[in-house]
């Protein structure tokens, strides 16, 4: 029986292994950690959770929370692995990526199936199934294989990581547990109860409230802080989805108050008021002694973040486990090369899964791969393309990246790439709930033909 051969041990690249090996075909996983690592990776493990360890929400009513609905019921291998690693996070699914990526690895390795061969790929493979997931990090060898492959010229964005903070090292006489509108005193509640209901809260996220004083103190040395200086070609395009904090306070002094800092919902302790802004904290790992700045993704040399997030009161004496990184992520321009189940146009035997598609983040990638694993299994078992609906998110991102578009950049689980509803609603929330029914009804519907 013929086998298929599948570059990159990422998110996109085990899931498409799984999706393979699940229908009884061989399949050769190359991984070129630990022989070589990308400049982002620093573990041995497959499925190595990089830039965040937020998976998103959960509810319906977003679209990645709808995403990874649908691939629980179609049976993805990588989303119940996170919902059984998973930390307190809210409403998002967020997971302790240490313990993910172990798993993630067990779970590939014992497959009778899989055979992992840790070694870099400076080739594609001729004559055979090709998944290659080699994602937004792929070496300079392999990406110049690629463009020849493809025929197009590739195109850049760059990513940025959020710092991690120690527990221990935050000031909790400032910061206080609680999430967005949880903490809002009651019409009867006295003030004393209400101070203490929250300082005994545990919730979700570390909130660290800020003054109109101490938000344009820490602004002001944000937007003049050093930054890692960048190469010519870095320069020409930031994604919009993973803005680095100093660029985006660039934008106007309020920017950051209408995004990642915004003060909705919460009450500063120690005014009893709305604070002029608030950092968030989610826990990182499962033992909770990690925390992720939310938003907080940079270019920052590693001694001005310390300098400029220890203004954020709370953090005066943070101890920063890991610094924020900015570095490169390439793309395809998928919609000139691929069709919607991930398979080039031109060579029905090569796919591709993952970042590298152009589709933007963890449950994204995942996405791909498994259809890209469930198409190169079909052709091997000699049955149809699996094509997803474009009324599921699965399907509206498969048909995202392959239809044709001048302006074309990664793009997000969202609603708008979905075919609009018959009647029109106005209410987000109850479209949304609409459009998810839609979706799942279709799900249960072809997911016996999975």
């Amino acid at each position: 029986m013929k086998e298929v051969i599948v570059i990159g041990g990422g998110l996109a690249g085990t899931e498409a292994a799984l999706q393979v090996a699940k229908r009884g075909i061989k399949v050769k996983l190359y991984e070129m950690k630990p022989v070589k690592f990308s400049d982002a990776h620093t573990n041995e493990d497959l499925a190595e959770v990089v830039c965040s360890n937020s998976f998103k929400s959960n509810l319906l009513t977003n679209a990645c929370g709808l995403l990874k609905e649908e691939l629980r019921i179609l049976g993805s291998e990588l989303i119940p692995v996170a919902d059984s690693t998973s930390v307190p996070a809210g409403q998002a699914l967020a997971v302790d990526r240490e313990t993910f990526s172990r798993k993630v690895t067990e779970l590939v390795e014992k497959n009778e199936n899989i055979e992992v061969i840790r070694e870099e790929v400076t080739e594609i493979p001729q004559d055979s199934i090709v998944i290659i997931a080699t994602g937004p990090l792929t070496s300079e060898v392999l990406s110049e294989r690629i463009k020849e492959l493809t025929g197009s010229d590739k195109l850049f964005f760059y990513d940025a990581a959020a710092p991690i903070i120690d527990k221990d090292s935050i000031n909790m006489d400032i910061a206080f547990y609680g999430d967005r509108y949880s903490q809002e005193r009651g019409k009867e509640e006295p003030e004393e109860e209400w101070r203490e209901r929250i300082k005994s809260e545990e919730g979700s996220y570390i909130n660290l409230p800020m003054n109109k004083e101490e938000y344009e103190k820490f602004w002001e040395e944000l937007v003049n802080a050093e930054v890692v200086e960048l190469h010519e070609f870095e320069k020409r395009e930031i994604f919009e989805g993973c803005m680095p904090l100093e660029i985006m306070a660039k934008r106007g002094m309020d920017t950051l108050r209408f995004g990642p800092l915004k003060p909705v919902g919460f009450t500063d302790l120690r005014t009893a008021r709305r604070p002029y802004a608030v950092v968030q904290l989610r826990q990182d790992n499962s033992e909770g002694n990690l925390y992720n700045i939310v938003g907080f993704q940079t270019n920052l040399k590693f001694g001005e973040q310390k300098r400029v997030f220890s203004l954020i009161p709370g953090l005066e004496n943070a101890n920063f486990v890991k610094y924020g990184v900015m570095h490169r992520n390439t793309y395809i321009n998928s919609t000139m090369v691929l069709d919607n189940t991930y398979n080039m146009n031109e060579d029905e035997n090569i796919f591709f899964a993952g970042q590298i598609t152009g589709v933007e983040g963890y449950v994204e990638s995942i996405a791909s791969g498994f259809i890209a694993g469930i198409n190169a299994a079909n052709k091997i078992l000699g049955k149809d393309k699996f094509v997803m609906p474009k009324e599921t998110v699965n399907g509206a991102l498969a048909d995202y990246i392959s239809t044709e578009n001048d302006k074309f950049q990664p793009m997000n689980a969202n609603f708008g790439i979905l075919p609009k509803l018959d009647e029109n609603i106005r209410d987000k929330k109850v479209k949304y709930q609409k459009m998810a029914d839609r979706s799942l009804e279709i799900i249960k519907i072809i997911k016996e033909n999975v």
